[in-house]
């Protein structure tokens, strides 16, 4: 299994050996597309796709682009690539970075007892639509180990309790750091993460809030949706923050729901919305489509 899973990485690197994309925030003021588009021209670039967006279009606000192209031979020309557009980038005052598409990411899910959401990130990754390296799983119950070692994917139960807390998490953040992860994903992972975790990984922490977001933050939503009558439930997929349940949105979606759903029905209708939002969100992450400011987010999907 562990062959299939290295294949599956050298097949996704092949695939995009030649793929890049460039992300940028800055002041918003005339010549930026212009000056970026002939950078990338006069480097042999190709331009597959480019978004833009401007938070106020009257002017002074931001400005936000990302452009994903193709250029023949790129692996080895990468730092001359980034030196060649400092320049531009102190010009216009960018917040700027290269994300290179073969530099295939590695991820860490961490998960409780419930599957519905693992299941859906293994089920595309399976399928070659999240083109990541799920590197390892981490829970807090054995449950799930042997349908993660199904796929080949190291799987590691480490007990958490209010007085095991902080031990729990430096084993954890062990595990990512000799993993050498990009992102860490909490597929119904049922633990507040502390301060001092998320420090180690900042906007690359990505949760699955089953409330549409910002009602019902915490525990038990469904219930207190329940309780409330609301209309329609939701789910939120948001980069995790020291605040909780506030961090910058990434993405939201919602089912119509009725007086005669119970609050386990609410449940089980949630559980389908939560997967495909998590899941969305996790593949805008993967292909560098979520530029943070703020405490929002602008996406290009």
């Amino acid at each position: 299994m562990k062959n299939i899973r290295e294949r599956k990485i050298q097949l996704f690197q092949q695939k995009n050996k030649d793929k890049a994309r460039l992300l940028i925030s800055c002041p918003d003021q005339p010549g930026i597309v212009a000056a970026v588009s002939k950078f990338l021209y006069e480097h042999g670039a190709n331009i597959l796709q480019s978004d833009q967006y401007s938070e106020d279009p009257e002017g002074g606000g931001l400005f936000f682009m990302r452009i994903e192209f193709t250029l023949p031979n790129l692996i080895g020309q990468e730092e001359k690539l980034e030196k060649d557009f400092e320049p531009i980038g102190k010009q216009f005052k960018m917040d700027w970075r290269f994300a290179y598409a073969y530099h295939i990411k590695k991820m860490a899910i961490f998960v409780s007892k419930q599957d519905h959401c693992l299941m859906e990130l293994l089920w595309q990754w399976q399928a070659g639509d999240l083109v990541t390296d799920i590197a390892l799983v981490i829970s807090n119950h054995p449950d799930l180990g042997p349908t993660v070692e199904q796929f080949g994917i190291p799987f590691y139960h480490i007990p958490v309790t209010k007085e095991t807390k902080r031990e729990a998490e430096q084993k954890q953040l062990k595990l990512l750091e000799e993993y050498n992860i990009d992102v860490s994903v909490l597929a119904r992972y049922m633990q507040i993460l502390s301060p001092e975790f998320v420090a180690q990984q900042p906007l690359r922490i990505i949760n699955i809030h089953h409330s549409f977001l910002p009602a019902f933050i915490g525990a038990r939503p469904y219930e207190r949706a329940y309780e409330r009558g609301v209309k329609i439930i939701g789910a939120t997929s948001h980069y995790v923050t020291d605040d909780l349940d506030e961090g910058p949105i990434i993405e939201q979606d919602v089912q119509r729901v009725s007086h005669s759903h119970t609050a386990e029905d609410l449940k089980r209708i949630g559980r389908s919305v939560e997967r495909s939002v998590l899941a969305r969100a996790v593949v805008w992450h993967l292909e560098d489509r979520i530029i943070p400011y703020k405490n929002k987010t602008v996406v290009f999907n």
